[in-house]
C-alpha cells in the first residue's frame, strides 16, 4: 500500500514529468477511478491548462492547474509514472495525461480502490482534506503528543488513523513502534511521556530515512526488510518475530524489544 514516502516520490513524478507543461489531452481508459466527476467534465476543465505545482498532504498528492486541483489518492495498488508517447498503456493505466510535446502521465493502479477528484476551488479541496489530520512530516511534537493522549484506541491503530496524524501505514506504524520499542497493543491515553516523545523521533527519523528513496525500504536493519521473510527475526535482538491483528491489519513486532 502506498504510504507518504510513495506519494512523495509520486509527488516528484509529477513534477519531473508535468510541471509547467501543457495539459493537450485527458484520456480517461476507465471512468470507475473518477470521484464526483465526469471524463467530460475532466477534460474540459484540464485541457489547455499548464501543471503549475504538486503539493501531498499525508496519502493525497495535488496536482495544480492554476485553477482546478486534481486531487489524487492511490489506494492500495496506485501508482503514478511517466511515459513516453510511443510506449504502449498498460492494463491498469485508468487515466493518460498527454503534457507538452507528448510526455504522458498515468494514474495506474490494478484493485481501484480511490482514483482521482476535481476540486474547483480551494474550498473544495479543503472538504476533501478535512477529515485528515496534520501530515506526519510537518507535525510538531506538542500536536503529535496531544492526539495519543485523546485516543483510548492501541497505538498501532490510532498511528494509521488518517485524522489523527496523516501519512502513515502498515508497514510505517509497525517500524516506529518497533524502532521506539512500544507494543502495538499499548492503549495511545496510557503511554508514558517517554514512550510519546520516542514515538515522535522515531517517526521523523523514520520518514526522513524513507522519503529520499520513494518508499519504505527493505533494509537489512530496519523491521520491514524482515517481516516477510520465511522465518521473520527482530534486526536488533534476534528473537522470532511475532504476527497479530490489530484494526484488521497484520501488525509484526518483537516480543523482546518491544
Amino acid at each position: 500500500m502506498p504510504e507518504l514516502p510513495d506519494v512523495e516520490g509520486f509527488r516528484e513524478v509529477l513534477v519531473s514529468c508535468a510541471q509547467g507543461r501543457v495539459i493537450r489531452h485527458v484520456e480517461v481508459r476507465d471512468a470507475g477511478v473518477l470521484h464526483g466527476v465526469s471524463a467530460r467534465r475532466l477534460r474540459e476543465a484540464l485541457e489547455g491548462r499548464r501543471f503549475t505545482g504538486a503539493e501531498r498532504h499525508g496519502k493525497w498528492l495535488l496536482a495544480r492547474t492554476g485553477g482546478p486541483t486534481v486531487a489524487l489518492h492511490f489506494g492500495m495498488t496506485g501508482l503514478l509514472v511517466c511515459a513516453g508517447p510511443d510506449e504502449e498503456a498498460a492494463p491498469h493505466d485508468r487515466v493518460l495525461f498527454t503534457v507538452g510535446t507528448g510526455r504522458q502521465l498515468r494514474y495506474r493502479d490494478q484493485r481501484k480502490l480511490q482514483g482521482l477528484w476535481l476540486a474547483e476551488d480551494e474550498t473544495a479541496v479543503e472538504r476533501l482534506l478535512a477529515r485528515q489530520g496534520p501530515d506526519a512530516l510537518a507535525v510538531d511534537r506538542e500536536r503529535f503528543e496531544a492526539a495519543l493522549c485523546a485516543r483510548r484506541g492501541t497505538i498501532k491503530t490510532v498511528l494509521t488513523d488518517q485524522s489523527v496524524v496523516a501519512g502513515l501505514g502498515n508497514l510505517l506504524a509497525d517500524e516506529i513502534l518497533w524502532r521506539a520499542r512500544v507494543r502495538p497493543a499499548a492503549h495511545a491515553n496510557e503511554l508514558t511521556e517517554d514512550d510519546r516523545r520516542r514515538l515522535y523521533t522515531q517517526m521523523r527519523r523514520t520518514l526522513r530515512s524513507a522519503v529520499p528513496t520513494g518508499r519504505v525500504p527493505p533494509r537489512d536493519s530496519w523491521l520491514t526488510g524482515h517481516r516477510d521473510t520465511p522465518s521473520p527475526h527482530c534486526p536488533r535482538c534476534g528473537e522470532p518475530l511475532r504476527r497479530s491483528r490489530l484494526g484488521g491489519r497484520t501488525t509484526v513486532w518483537c516480543a523482546q524489544c518491544q
